[in-house]
């Protein structure tokens, strides 16, 4: 079956895990023979729009609606993908699909169709103070949206509308989150759990690695959810034989640089290129993943994975169920140093147990994350939104 999709996105300031998704998932199915066409928004346009104007688009964009629809008109399109439609898009881009009677999926990548600033996290601490809450005032008390009221109260506006109009349950085909956990949290923000399915992401097999460099690795972004400071502290604590290398960089660098001076064990060596990535991934003997949020399916972990490395994670959220606790590797209690540093050293001398963690890393992400499976699952999804929307038509024209 070859499809005509409508792929749409609202690309970030910051390339992120999001736009990379975006742009690997068009490529594959464009590889496997279906032909793809682009509606693409990028918040380099915020700024040459200002405030007013950008607000008001985040509740509905008149620019997208006539947009979705011409296209619409120009191409057989057969279904609607939308992966980010925040800010500039907005939900308007359902009410236009179901207009001109095209199927729409949308894939839940964060949290922000329930928790003003995406993460559920405040102030160093997972939050969910606006879970379920029609309007979620906390959000815009806590100003949780980059630290700006009229911010915050616009993404709450912008829930609070479409919720009023029954947006997320009637105009919204599918949504198709990256994980269990994550389609609970959608459920309990009232979503309609009959129209959420699950998709892992996948990541190119870049080769098995040996885990022959000895040493713990964390690659990502320097930032307070990480749980940059939990690692740190957990370092500073432990026997000095057992190396960590910190590649990433954010907000949190310089603070990073100053906070492991003087500990020899401890050493950052910036940002690296991907495969720089995955050259240091084959080399580690554990991969370090101390996030304080719950995560959505972080690339990290699948890509640590891929290359048979285990990883000892956090006890919170999507991290409890991918990391698989002695099987691909291990849990320490979120925000624990102390915790953090006896799993690293219960594993790091292990070796027979290191051994089969390597092995059993790489058959989960054969058996989950790779091209060839997230094909086969899109499928399938495809399949079943078509099938269903065919009945629907077929229902109303009697």
């Amino acid at each position: 079956m070859s499809l005509n999709i409508l792929s749409v996105h609202n690309k970030y300031l910051i390339r992120g895990g999001e736009d990379g998704s975006f742009a690997a998932k068009n490529a594959l199915l464009e590889q496997m023979g279906h032909r793809i066409t682009l509606h693409v928004e990028n918040n380099t346009r915020v700024e040459q729009l200002g405030k007013v104007r950008t607000a008001a688009k985040t509740i509905w964009s008149k620019e997208t609606t006539l947009s979705i629809r011409g296209l619409l008109r120009e191409n057989r399109i057969d279904l609607i993908e939308c992966e980010n439609t925040f800010p500039l898009i907005s939900p308007s881009i359902y009410y236009a699909a179901r207009e001109m009677n095209v199927p729409i999926l949308q894939n839940v990548r964060n949290y922000r169709l329930i928790c003003p600033n995406a993460l559920f996290f405040r102030e160093g601490r997972v939050c969910e103070d606006c879970l379920g809450k029609f309007v979620p005032w906390p959000g815009i008390k806590n100003k949780c949206y980059k630290e700006s009221l009229a911010g915050s109260a616009t993404v709450a506006a912008m829930l609070t509308t479409h919720r009023a109009l029954g947006t997320w349950q009637d105009k919204v085909s599918l949504y198709i989150a990256l994980t269990d956990f994550a389609r609970d949290k959608l459920i309990q923000g009232g979503f309609p759990a009959d129209r959420i399915t699950v998709r892992p992401n996948f990541v190119p097999d870049p080769g098995e690695g040996k885990g022959e460099g000895g040493f713990a690795l964390y690659v990502g972004r320097l930032s307070p959810e990480k749980g940059i400071d939990t690692m740190i502290d957990a370092w500073k604590t432990m026997n000095p034989n057992i190396p960590l290398k910190i590649a990433g960089d954010g907000p949190l660098t310089e603070e990073v640089k100053r906070d492991i001076a003087g500990y020899n064990n401890i050493s950052y060596i910036g940002a690296k290129d991907i495969q720089e990535v995955y050259q240091l991934m084959g080399e580690a003997r554990l991969l370090i993943f101390p996030s304080v949020w719950y995560e959505g399916l972080p690339r990290t972990i699948i890509e640590s994975y891929a290359k048979g490395t285990p990883v000892i994670a956090s006890k919170l959220g999507a991290m409890e169920s991918i990391v698989i606790d002695g099987v691909t590797g291990g849990h320490f209690k979120p925000g624990s140093a102390k915790h953090l540093a006896q799993q690293v050293e219960t594993y790091w001398n292990a070796e027979e147990k290191l051994r089969r963690m390597r092995d059993n890393a790489r058959r989960e992400f054969e058996a989950k994350y790779t091209a060839d499976r997230y094909y086969e699952r899109s499928m399938q999804i495809y399949e079943d939104v078509l099938s269903r929307h065919r009945q629907n038509r077929q229902r109303l024209s009697y």
